[in-house]
């Protein structure tokens, strides 16, 4: 009786009690969702506000990071299991580094600038240990003027110094210059919708799953 009683404690400590018996209160249900939506708005909304404005402190996703830290910390008030909260927190960490870059693109999307310029040295490559194997070219403008940024979107194994490329570049110098790849930008689009709907998802459970019938004291 003992070990079993300390099984359902570890099972209540790390996935939530969920004590109900068929579909989960509406209530709670309604208060994941509700605090899932709110935790993406206000990283999402923080990442693209600071990648409009280039304030560093919300461009770098840093204020994402504390949103993804406090929805953890309401998670554990309300009760949540810590292998939910766990999970919650991981997402909304990823959501809120993964934004700031998906946000930039769609900055350089509306107000961007396209501009030939020339490769001037090319870096990394698999087995160099630089973004995962990725290639980096450093470039310049066709009056010679380098940029301070390099590009690996269009580099690659057969790009060679004198080769030309097109950059993306923002007027108002907010967002950094990159290289033309529509490809790669809708696909960071893709993974923080996903994230976005996995964190609402994940929230939503982690808050049913922390419903008790009786106080949290009487547990094993």
């Amino acid at each position: 009786m003992a070990e079993a009683g300390l099984m359902s404690h570890l099972r209540t400590t790390v996935w939530g009690p969920a004590e109900f018996v068929g579909l989960p209160p509406r209530r709670l249900l309604a208060e994941g969702l509700f605090a899932g939506v709110l935790a993406v708005v206000a990283i999402t909304g923080v990442g693209a506000v600071g990648a409009w404005t280039g304030r560093t402190a919300l461009a770098g996703g840093e204020a994402g990071l504390i949103v993804a830290v406090a929805l953890g910390v309401y998670l554990l008030v309300t009760g949540a299991g810590r292998a939910l909260v766990g999970i919650v927190a991981v997402l909304g960490a990823c959501l809120a580094l993964l934004t700031p870059q998906a946000a930039a693109g769609l900055v350089l999307e509306q107000r961007g600038r396209v501009q030939p310029v020339v490769v001037t040295a090319v870096e990394g490559g698999p087995g160099v240990g630089i973004g995962h194997g990725r290639y980096l070219c450093s470039v310049a403008s066709p009056e010679g003027v380098p940029l301070s940024t390099r590009i690996w979107r269009g580099c690659g194994q057969s790009t060679r110094p004198g080769d030309a490329l097109e950059v993306v570049y923002d007027p108002e110098g907010k967002v950094p210059p990159r290289g033309v790849d529509p490809e790669a930008e809708r696909g960071r689009l893709a993974g923080v919708a996903a994230l976005a709907c996995a964190l609402v998802a994940g929230c939503a459970v982690a808050v049913v799953r922390s419903f008790r019938l009786s106080p949290a004291s009487s547990s094993p």
